[in-house]
């Protein structure tokens, strides 16, 4: 050997040399050796604080929440938009079918409905009195028949 003292780093990396060869380079090893040691310290320092990692991954599940309540809002806000444009479209579609079944109607019977948009409560009368006779009609029916 060449009487200076070589050393292993850490992690297989190549020898370096431990002793200086003047003040300069002695200044330089110490200033590297005090930055290594220094986020050698910070390093463990994190691994320590247990409370202060805790407030970390705390305020990340709070900030991931935040954003998947936005897009929850953003996707249901979203969702209720085609709703109502379907919605909106099935009744312009039932109106359209409604006014040509309307038209198509022969005249008595339009005029019938006409009528019964005018005075709606003859007509809720007459519904009642037709679901009444109907009712009747079915009982009669059943009575006879032994059902």
């Amino acid at each position: 050997m060449d009487g200076t003292a070589h050393e292993h780093e850490p992690g297989g990396e190549a020898p370096r040399e431990v002793g200086a060869k003047g003040p300069d380079e002695l200044r330089r090893q110490i200033e590297r050796t005090r930055g290594e040691l220094g986020d050698t310290v910070e390093e463990l320092a994190g691994k320590v604080d247990v409370k202060g990692r805790a407030r970390a991954r705390a305020a990340d599940l709070r900030d991931k929440a935040g954003a998947m309540t936005i897009q929850l809002r953003s996707t249901a806000a979203q969702a209720g938009h085609t709703v109502q444009d379907k919605a909106h479209a099935v009744e312009h579609t039932f109106q359209d079918r409604a006014h040509t079944v309307e038209h198509n109607l022969p005249d008595p019977v339009r005029n019938a409905v006409e009528a019964g948009r005018r005075h709606p409560r003859p007509v809720l009368v007459a519904g009642v009195a037709a679901g009444v006779g109907a009712v009747v009609a079915v009982e009669v029916w059943r009575r006879r028949h032994g059902r």
